[in-house]
């Protein structure tokens, strides 16, 4: 079952959510179908046409978006100026409210990807009542272990490239908060601090994450790595603002919020974040929830994957409201 064909937004706009901050959308598929947002991940990425292609165009109002500071919203995160303190979970989720008032939604499937799925779960944990289904993949939920598995567990694997990615820190930042130590140096007033600390996060979200030749593109762009590495920090190095639940984080805690809402995760077996459990303890704390474990797959679970997100949202299409 592959992904849908390609098709172009038949609305768009910029969406004005406070703060001095502007948020791109667009809509794409049947007007009248089912409503459909999707969480792109980063956090700092951006919400590609790809995307849309997970959805039965005839059955879906598909609705993406670019995030706070993230690629055609304004402004851009790339940019010193922009103030991140306005940058966080409960902004993001009041924007999402926004637009969907904004679009006349009253209910709508959530889809994220990677830093996307941790949002949307905590979106439908905080807001139960408009999330009608949820479909994940590339799985996280924003806890303190992830982000320390991600930033000095997994040095053990990849010891080169975390050599090169310690030795941008002071040497007595490198046994602290990683993620807040690069932050700092993101938020240097010296341009060339920026942009090494810049290269050096995305080169080793590059060797930890492995990802389909194209994906990695992206990373070419100084702007693109600046706005991207200072916003995955921002979120990282805080907790990603989802508030104190320990090691195991606040989404974990509130597993049982999301009984009543139908979800599928689809997960690859390679990926790293697997090492802690989380998305099987997720998937057995939400009675509601289908996992699909992807063989040799990574954090992208490739063709086997889309099927399985495809199929996901052509079941749900057929789902009848509550």
């Amino acid at each position: 079952m592959a992904r849908y064909p390609e098709i172009e937004p038949y609305d768009h706009g910029m969406l004005d959510v406070g703060d001095g901050n502007h948020l791109y959308w667009e809509t794409s598929g049947n007007p009248h179908g089912k409503p459909a947002v999707v969480l792109h991940g980063g956090p700092g990425s951006s919400a590609g046409a790809g995307l849309r292609r997970y959805f039965d165009p005839a059955a879906y109002r598909i609705v993406l978006f670019d995030q706070r500071g993230a690629g055609r919203s304004r402004p851009s995160a790339a940019d010193p100026a922009t103030d991140m303190s306005v940058n966080t979970a409960p902004h993001l989720m009041a924007d999402l409210e926004r637009l969907r008032a904004h679009l006349g939604i009253g209910r709508w499937l959530v889809w994220g990807v990677s830093f996307g799925s941790a949002l949307g779960l905590r979106y439908a944990q905080t807001h139960p009542g408009v999330v009608s289904e949820l479909v994940l993949t590339g799985m996280a939920t924003g806890s303190p272990a992830e982000v320390d598995l991600l930033t000095r567990g997994l040095g053990r694997i990849f010891p080169e490239a975390y050599e090169r990615f310690l030795a941008e820190l002071p040497e007595d930042e490198r046994d602290g908060n990683l993620a807040a130590a690069y932050n700092r140096l993101l938020e240097s007033p010296d341009p060339e601090v920026r942009a090494r600390a810049a290269r050096a996060w995305t080169d080793w979200e590059t060797a930890i994450i492995p990802a389909p030749p194209g994906s990695v593109e992206r990373f070419r762009d100084p702007a693109f790595c600046l706005g991207f590495a200072r916003t995955v920090t921002h979120y990282w190095g805080n907790d990603h603002f989802f508030g104190d639940g320990g090691e195991g984080g606040v989404v974990l805690r509130d597993a049982h919020l999301l009984k009543d809402i139908p979800g599928t995760l689809v997960q690859g077996s390679l990926d790293l974040g697997n090492l802690l459990g989380v998305v099987w303890r997720l998937h057995h704390a939400w009675p509601g929830s289908e996992l699909v474990i992807v063989d040799d797959a990574g954090h992208d679970a490739g063709a086997v994957g889309d099927d399985a997100l495809v199929a996901a949202t052509d079941r749900y299409a057929r789902r009848r409201p509550d």
